[in-house]
C-alpha cells in the first residue's frame, strides 16, 4: 500500500469510528512497538515507535529511566520479595505496564534494559535528573519483518485500542447530550427493558422510566430523554427516559419558538406520566401570552406534545410570583374563592365553591396533588360548607405526605 492509500485508510477509519486521526496513529505506533519487542526486543525493555504521517517512516526507540541509589531496592529486599515478571502475551496492558514511572516512594529492582544509573546518564546529558527518561535509537529498517505471533500481537493491540477509543468517543458525545431529547428506533426488548437505537449507541429504557400503559413495537420511532450516561467495561451506558418531567419541558421547547427566543419560559413542571401533567409558564416580553404560546393556534402545539406522550392530559397555567395567585392558578380548571397561607409551615388553605370541590380535588386527588407538586406548597382544598374533619381535610393530609422539595419538582 502506498503512502497516499495508507493516509486515506487512516482517515476513513477515523471518520467511520468517530475517533481523532491522531488517536489512530498512536494506536498503530503502540502496535508496532509491541510487535517489534515481541520479535527483536529483550525482557524488560521499554520500546516506543514513532510513525511519521507525511513520509510513512517509522523510528523505533528504547526508553531508559534514570535512577539513583535511593530509588533501587537493596539486594536483600529483592531476595525477600521477588517480583515475578508477567508472562509475555499479546494483550496491550502487558506491554504498557512495563512503561512505568519510577519515583522515590516506589523502589524498583534495577534492570539494565529499563534503567540507567544517574552517574552514567550524566555522561550523556549533564543536567539529567533522577526520574527522567532518555531515549536511544533502535535498528528498524534493517530487520526483515515481523513473525506470525508478533503480527498477531500488533493486530490485537490495534483492535483493542480502536474499540477503547471508539467507546470513549461515544461516551463523550452522549455525555454532552445528557438532559436532551433524541429520536430513536426501538431495537429490541429484553425482559421489561427496551433498547433503543439512538445513532452511534443503543440506549436502555428501564421499566421505571417508561410511560405506564405504553406499548412499544420493534422499529417504532420514539422521542426519549437522555437521562444518564455512565462508563462501564462494555462501553458507555446510556439510560433513557420517557417518564421524566424534563421530557415534557424539552418537547415544548421543540414546538414553541417563543421558548427558544427567550420570550416565554417554563417555570415549573409537575407530572404523573401517562395520566396528567401541569405546566406553569411566564412571559418576559409584553404582549406575549405564555399560555397561548404553549397551546398554539387551535391547540396545535399542545396537541403535538400530547400525541407524542400517548394522550397524556396537559394543563397549562400562568406563573405568578405571588403564592396565592400561583396556587389559585394551579388548581385550574377549578375556580378558587380564597387562599390562606401559613408561611411558616408552607401550607395553603384553599376555598372553592361547593360545585367546584370535586373538580379542584380531581380523580383520586390527582388535581390537587399535581398542584402541590407544581407550587411547592401543601394544599388543603375545601368548600365553605365542608367541615374541617371531612373528606377535604383527609385529602390535605394525603397531599402533605408527598415531600415537595422544590417548585419545579423535576427530579
Amino acid at each position: 500500500m502506498d503512502l497516499k492509500s495508507f493516509a486515506s485508510a487512516i482517515q476513513q477509519i477515523a471518520d467511520e469510528k468517530g475517533i481523532p486521526r491522531e488517536k489512530i496513529f498512536e494506536t498503530i505506533e503502540m502496535a508496532l512497538a509491541a510487535a517489534y519487542k515481541r520479535d527483536y526486543g529483550k525482557r524488560g525493555q521499554i520500546i516506543r515507535a514513532k510513525l511519521d504521517p507525511d513520509t510513512g517512516k517509522v523510528a523505533m526507540t528504547q526508553v531508559k529511566i534514570v535512577v539513583d541509589e535511593t530509588m533501587i531496592k537493596p539486594e536483600e529486599e529483592e531476595g525477600e520479595e521477588p517480583i515475578p515478571e508477567p508472562p509475555p502475551t499479546g494483550r496491550r496492558h502487558q506491554f504498557e505496564q512495563e512503561d512505568e514511572e519510577v519515583s522515590a516512594e516506589k523502589k524498583v529492582r534495577f534492570n539494565p534494559e529499563k534503567h540507567l544509573m544517574v552517574e552514567d546518564a550524566k555522561k550523556i546529558k549533564p543536567d539529567v535528573e533522577p526520574g527522567e527518561e532518555l531515549t536511544f535509537p533502535m535498528p528498524y529498517d534493517e530487520v526483515a519483518g515481523y513473525g506470525r505471533i508478533a503480527a498477531q500481537t500488533a493486530k490485537q493491540v490495534i483492535l483493542q485500542r480502536i474499540r477503547e477509543a471508539e467507546r470513549e468517543a461515544v461516551f463523550d458525545e452522549y455525555k454532552d447530550k445528557e438532559g436532551e431529547i433524541v429520536s430513536g428506533l426501538v431495537q429490541r426488548m429484553e425482559g421489561r427493558n427496551i433498547y433503543i437505537d439512538i445513532g452511534r449507541s443503543a440506549g436502555v429504557l428501564p421499566p421505571e422510566e417508561q410511560i405506564p400503559g405504553e406499548h412499544y413495537r420493534i422499529g417504532e420511532r420514539v422521542k426519549v430523554l437522555i437521562a444518564l450516561v455512565e462508563k462501564n467495561p462494555r462501553g458507555p451506558g446510556v439510560f433513557l427516559s420517557r417518564a421524566n418531567p424534563r421530557l415534557l419541558r424539552k418537547l415544548f421547547e421543540l414546538e414553541v419558538p417563543e421558548i427558544a427566543s427567550g420570550a416565554v419560559e417554563i417555570k415549573a413542571v409537575a407530572r404523573e406520566p401517562g395520566s396528567r401533567s401541569k405546566i406553569a409558564a411566564t412571559s418576559h416580553e409584553g404582549g406575549v401570552d405564555p399560555v397561548g404560546s404553549l397551546v398554539g393556534q387551535k391547540g396545535v402545539r399542545v396537541s403535538t406534545v400530547i400525541q407524542e406522550l400517548g394522550g397524556e392530559k396537559i394543563d397549562i397555567i400562568s406563573w405568578s410570583d405571588d403564592p396565592k395567585e400561583l396556587i389559585a392558578n394551579s388548581l385550574s380548571p377549578a375556580k378558587v374563592v380564597s387562599v390562606e397561607l401559613d408561611e411558616r409551615r408552607r401550607e395553603a388553605r384553599v376555598t372553592v365553591p361547593d360545585d367546584q370541590l370535586s373538580l379542584a380535588i380531581g380523580k383520586r386527588g390527582q388535581n390537587v396533588r399535581l398542584a402541590a407538586k407544581l407550587t411547592g406548597w401543601k394544599i388543603d382544598v375545601r368548600a365553605p360548607s365542608t367541615p374541617v374533619s371531612d373528606e377535604s381535610a383527609a385529602l390535605s393530609q394525603e397531599t402533605e405526605s408527598e415531600p415537595v422539595t422544590q417548585p419545579n419538582n423535576e427530579e
